[in-house]
């Protein structure tokens, strides 16, 4: 038997993570489609408010501003080049144009790649988001005991 990529238990069918990151790409419901993602700009819902998914698992903390960081620097940096050698600009002109730029950009694009990033997870079932939830470890205090 050939190995897919895919680890899942034999209980559980596959889900197609194409599909999970282009919804949440769109900012939906990686499950459904149609139910939103966010309730304010970055707060993941806790339950899809179409299909009743449990979105409470995801963790989606650094990956995100990670991607948008560097999908931004490249752009900004090739833009920045790229303009530089076709013409020369003043000083103030690069130092009002690329800050604004790279803003909007970064504010335009961390929505969207947090969405992903939750609906990647919830296609590998990851943190939770499969039938064996993640138990948090316990905490040990002190040293080796023994």
């Amino acid at each position: 038997m050939a190995f897919t990529g895919r680890l899942t238990n034999a209980f559980e069918a596959p889900r197609d993570w194409r599909s999970a990151m282009r919804r949440g790409l769109a900012c939906r419901c990686p499950a459904c489609g149609s139910g939103r993602l966010f309730s304010s700009f970055l707060k993941v819902r806790p339950n899809c408010e179409a299909c009743g998914e449990d979105l409470s698992h995801h963790r989606s903390d650094d990956l995100p501003p990670y991607i948008v960081i560097t999908i931004v620097g490249h752009v900004i940096g090739g833009a920045n080049l790229t303009f530089e050698s076709f013409a020369e600009w003043p000083m103030w002109m690069h130092m009002a144009l690329w800050p604004v730029l790279a803003l909007a950009m970064c504010l335009g694009l961390l929505q969207p790649v947090k969405g992903g990033v939750v609906g990647y997870q919830w296609a590998l079932r990851m943190h939770g988001f499969g039938d064996n939830r993640d138990e948090e470890a316990p905490l040990r205090v002190g040293g080796n005991e023994g």
